[in-house]
């Protein structure tokens, strides 16, 4: 599709999660794994060129959600060690182990499942287990009053699985909850040395330190690996930045695709929401919730127009929205920006997600598949 042809897109600077990777990594100390989090797109920026990158920076580890992600990425050629972080069902443990691929374990149930059919077959599933200190979610329970001591040390010595790693998730990171934080990693750090000296076994990555730990908890880093996830798309996850300069990786934009004028006490889209008190330019752009722009954003947000801030206008619609345009240079092919930089003007993820009260990561993993993703930058064999 030619670049002009596209009426809407996200540029994504490959330039830019470079940088970003090579920061965090500057924060690690040696011999500290880098585990890149390409869940879900990754985060909307493209699993395919982003996995690749990653792998060509020389990341230790991939991270998708399913088995459907991780088996694609194979097809991609991608050869770096990947680990699920979701429910895989045990009738697939051949084709895990034939793709290579790491499994979280998070019950015994699970563990006994896999365990059974991958010695049936005579071979070994690499997993890691997964602790819930905390989260609430998935995992071997073990905080609290909560002890799964002998759910794992069963785990630990079941045939046909390879136990390479444990690992839990932190609620608060982000938020600087030293508290919560601190009896996660309590919780953590002292179930893990309890398996290790029982079972006589040594686990070879033990991971906890998603993006918000890795900037508020340095004690995290000391661990085997980390995850950053959010960081390496340029987007700080709390208000802290721990002082590593991340640099946005994605900016949204679309078209003008008609200008008019409004007279006073005309409506503008569905339910009337917007009536002109006079004389008003307004613009349509090809981009709606369709695409990923949430409809409660309407009337709320602003977008970029030949380096000026215009207001949208009216309910933002399937495949269109509106803007007030009046006294700001405007044509049918203009191009307008959703977040990102316009000249001088800048309108950041972290502002549309606020005023869609929302966090980023939901912003771009909502971009739809018709918005293509149109890739800036890196000239390092990707």
């Amino acid at each position: 599709m030619e670049f002009l042809q596209k009426r809407a897109w996200a540029e994504v600077s490959l330039d830019n999660i470079a940088h970003n990777y090579n920061a965090i990594r500057e924060r690690l100390p040696e011999g500290c794994r880098f585990l890149a989090v390409v869940k879900t797109n990754a985060y909307g920026h493209g699993a395919r060129r982003v996995a690749e990158l990653c792998e060509n920076l020389g990341a230790d580890y991939l991270a998708a959600t399913s088995i459907d992600d991780a088996t694609q990425m194979r097809s991609w050629g991608i050869k770096a060690p990947i680990l699920i972080f979701g429910y895989t069902h045990p009738e697939y443990t051949e084709i895990l182990i034939r793709k290579r691929l790491t499994q979280t374990v998070d019950c015994l149930e699970a563990a006994r499942e896999y365990s059974n059919i991958a010695s049936k077959i005579g071979q070994r599933l690499k997993v890691h287990l997964k602790l819930d200190t905390g989260m609430g979610r998935l995992g071997f329970v073990c905080h609290g009053d909560r002890d799964s001591e002998g759910e794992l040390l069963e785990t630990l010595n079941l045939p046909g699985l390879d136990i390479e790693g444990i690992f839990t998730h932190l609620a608060v990171s982000d938020a600087h909850d030293d508290e919560y934080t601190n009896m996660q990693l309590e919780a953590f750090s002292a179930t893990v040395k309890k398996l290790e000296e029982k079972a006589g076994f040594r686990f070879k990555l033990r991971h906890c330190a998603n993006s918000g730990a890795v900037i508020n908890y340095r004690q995290t880093t000391s661990f085997d690996m980390v995850r950053p996830g959010i960081m390496l798309y340029g987007l700080y996850p709390g208000r802290d930045s721990g002082g590593i300069e991340l640099r946005p990786a994605m900016e949204l934009k679309t078209r003008v695709i008609a200008v008019k004028e409004l007279q006073g006490g005309d409506s503008v889209s569905y339910g009337c929401t917007f009536t002109a008190e006079k004389t008003t330019k307004i613009a349509v752009l090809s981009i709606g919730y369709g695409d990923g722009l949430h409809r409660v954003l309407s009337g709320k947000m602003d977008v970029l127009i030949n380096g000026k801030r215009v207001r949208q206008i009216g309910l933002i619609c399937m495949d269109f929205c509106m803007v007030d345009v009046s006294g700001v240079p405007c044509a049918v092919g203009d191009v307008a920006t959703i977040f990102g930089r316009d000249g001088d003007e800048y309108i950041s993820l972290d502002e549309v997600a606020e005023k869609a009260g929302t966090i980023s990561y939901e912003i771009t993993c909502a971009l739809t598949e018709r918005v293509p993703r149109v890739y800036i930058g890196y000239s390092g064999g990707v």
